[in-house]
């Protein structure tokens, strides 16, 4: 059984979706760690009562970011951690942190990428009147919301749809699609081709 690790910065309701799935049989890993950087995130408590060791690393604590990342990387390779899980993590990784998990991350953006990148995802889309958005599953790379896509689904807005309706719909598919993402990658069934992404066994 594979160890993963989720990072999360907020509220933790994909680290919740993911500890559901493993605990309802649907998703066979071992979330051996939660790292966080906020000590007022809620998903700390979420971990605690889920039995989830967690590990909180300020940023501030570390005069450079690579003793940051370094000291992340230490925790990682403790718990023998095989593919990290970004849900929420508001901080984007440095080079030399994706060079040491090289297509061992990745990350659930709420937009069909390479549309709508950033953080205020949901919100661009409905401002920009799009019909259609959607979740993205994706390896992370050097760039923000650029890797290679994994999964996509689409969540049509629909004429009359608020911003908080567009919000919950794109939650409830994340929390579906990220537990199917990490099932296909730890049962060896994602195959990397440069930027396309094969999925064998369907």
């Amino acid at each position: 059984m594979k160890n993963i690790a989720v990072f999360a910065s907020g509220r933790g309701t994909n680290f919740k979706a993911i500890a559901q799935a493993i605990k309802r049989g649907k998703l066979k890993v071992n979330l051996a760690l939660l790292v966080c950087d906020n000590p007022k995130a809620a998903v700390l408590d979420k971990a605690k009562k889920l039995g989830v060791k967690a590990c909180l690393i300020q940023r501030e604590g570390f005069a450079q970011k690579k003793d940051f990342e370094d000291e992340i990387i230490k925790h990682l390779k403790n718990n023998k951690v095989e593919l990290v899980v970004m849900a929420g993590f508001m901080r984007m990784l440095s080079p030399h942190f994706v060079a040491a998990y090289k297509n061992r991350i990745i990350n659930i953006h709420p937009a069909l990428l390479p549309s709508f990148k950033g953080s205020r995802a949901i919100k661009d889309a409905f401002d920009y009147g799009a019909k259609v958005s959607g979740v993205t599953v994706h390896f992370v790379d050097e760039a923000m919301d650029h890797g290679p896509i994994i999964l996509q689904e689409e969540v049509a807005l629909g004429e009359s749809s608020t911003l908080k309706a567009l919000e919950e719909k794109i939650h409830k598919v994340e929390h579906k699609l990220y537990p199917q993402a990490i099932k296909l990658i730890t049962q060896g069934r994602v195959k990397l081709r440069g930027r396309r992404v094969i999925i064998t066994g369907r």
